[in-house]
């Protein structure tokens, strides 16, 4: 009997010294993850007051124009007075006033000219008389060429020719009256082709007219005009010395969603059109290509509905994809992909797949392009909250380094007019990276090593 009692006392003393253990290690273990995550919050709560001096103090200071790139402009939208109701509809309630994004759209909307301003009074370009504004950029007004005519280059990109130290700009070239159905909205233009303007200084633009043409005639032909061809961009091979092109090619009910090739011996063309696919086998809809600085080049398209962006090299004379693909940003649904790269990581902006209503851009960083890629949050800065949560009412579609600005780039982004895609506008702005990034990684509780991505909003603004 007391050999049992004194045993069941020995095992209670040490269930409760066990038990006195655990609790003291739960007990730190507690501490330090509520401690940690008081520091998380704290941090996230001043990323937004520290990005700008944050961002000032990695950015180069030999560029003073830099400083004047990084300020925030915020921007008022002038509503108009509401309208006068007569005294039988002013007894009802009050209707709730019509969201921004459907003023945006709607052709008829009284505050469309705050979206679209006019050629009378909103075109700048070469041919205009700028005065003391003369190479400044003015995003969402009517950019002129050098004869006089709006630039036709809508889901473009740029090459610069280091043989000639000459940009080229490539894009969607739209004219004509002709309207038909189109995924994205109630109507669009036949497509012509492809434009290309040449430039010294990437304000001064000269049409160097359609390099890649549309096919009149055969309707089973990829550019017929009735078919879809959207975002054309260009890299030069130096070991083929050729000009190569890739574009979106689909039909009239986006059913095709495949990528197009074309070749050229010129920047200025003419492009021969080679074939169509769907790489890797999956269906292709907006796309890019980013060459590498071992001059690698790959495609990056989003594919599976939308709902998955893919990323492959290209083979070694870039007419074709290599069976390498990797899925990235799995189930996220983003398009409209414009890759860059800065000291050995890869950035990247994407928007929501809404159709021709703008949405809220991303920013994405990875130390490979091939990924993983992490969000690093919106990059937009300035404007107003409408203008944020809308890419200042633009998609993007490329980026190019700002000239001799090391972290400073172009971010490009077209504001789309589904009533009249000619009249889309272009909406260049500064990007910089600097400063740390607004959102942690997605799968643990830290923040990511690398730097924010800011794309500053300026009504007017120019290069250094």
């Amino acid at each position: 009997m007391s050999g049992n009692s004194a045993s069941s006392g020995l095992r209670g003393f040490s269930g409760g010294y066990r038990y006195s253990l655990l609790t003291i290690v739960w007990t730190v273990v507690g501490f330090f993850l509520v401690a940690h995550l008081i520091s998380l919050y704290s941090r996230k709560d001043n990323i937004h007051q520290q990005v700008s001096s944050d961002q000032l103090q990695v950015v180069h200071h030999d560029h003073p124009v830099v400083h004047e790139l990084v300020r925030v402009e915020e921007e008022s939208l002038r509503l108009p007075p509401p309208r006068k109701r007569s005294p039988r509809t002013s007894k009802r309630r009050s209707r709730k006033p019509i969201p921004l994004v459907e003023e945006f759209l709607d052709e008829k909307s009284p505050i469309r000219h705050l979206f679209f301003p006019s050629v009378k009074t909103a075109a700048f370009g070469p041919t205009k008389d700028m005065g003391n504004e003369t190479s400044y950029y003015f995003p969402g007004k009517i950019w002129m060429d050098t004869e006089g005519n709006p630039i036709q280059a809508h889901g473009g990109g740029i090459l610069h020719d280091e043989k000639s130290n000459t940009y080229y700009w490539y894009g969607e070239y739209k004219d004509g009256p002709t309207y038909r159905a189109h995924r994205k909205g109630p109507a669009r233009v036949d497509i012509i082709g492809v434009g290309c303007y040449s430039s010294k200084d990437l304000w001064t633009w000269k049409n160097e007219g359609i390099v890649l043409g549309a096919e009149e005639t055969n309707k089973t032909h990829d550019l017929h005009k009735s078919n879809v061809l959207e975002r054309p961009k260009v890299i030069y091979n130096e070991k083929t010395e050729k000009y190569v092109m890739w574009m979106h090619i689909d039909d009239a009910n986006y059913t095709k969603a495949s990528v197009g090739v074309a070749i050229s011996d010129s920047p200025t063309g003419p492009f021969e059109y080679l074939y169509s696919k769907r790489p890797h086998g999956f269906d292709s809809r907006d796309m890019t290509v980013f060459k590498d600085d071992d001059g690698v080049a790959y495609l990056i398209y989003s594919s599976e509905v939308n709902s998955v962006l893919h990323i492959g090299p290209l083979t070694e004379d870039y007419l074709d994809v290599t069976p390498v693909m990797k899925r990235v940003m799995v189930g996220q649904h983003r398009e409209a992909p414009a890759i860059f790269k800065h000291q050995n990581t890869y950035y990247m902006v994407t928007s929501w797949c809404t159709g021709w209503a703008p949405n809220e851009a991303l920013a994405h960083a990875a130390a490979s392009i091939m990924g993983p890629w992490e969000k690093l949050g919106n990059p937009c800065i300035g404007g107003n909250k409408f203008f944020r949560l809308t890419t200042f009412l633009a998609q993007s579609t490329y980026v190019i380094p700002l000239p001799g600005v090391p972290g400073a780039f172009i971010f490009m982004a077209d504001r789309w007019n589904p009533a009249d895609l000619r009249d889309s506008r272009y909406v260049w702005l500064p990007l910089i990276i600097g400063g740390p990034a607004d959102q942690p990684l997605e799968f643990s509780f830290s923040f990511p090593t690398w730097s924010r991505v800011s794309i500053y909003w300026h009504s007017k603004w120019r290069l250094p």
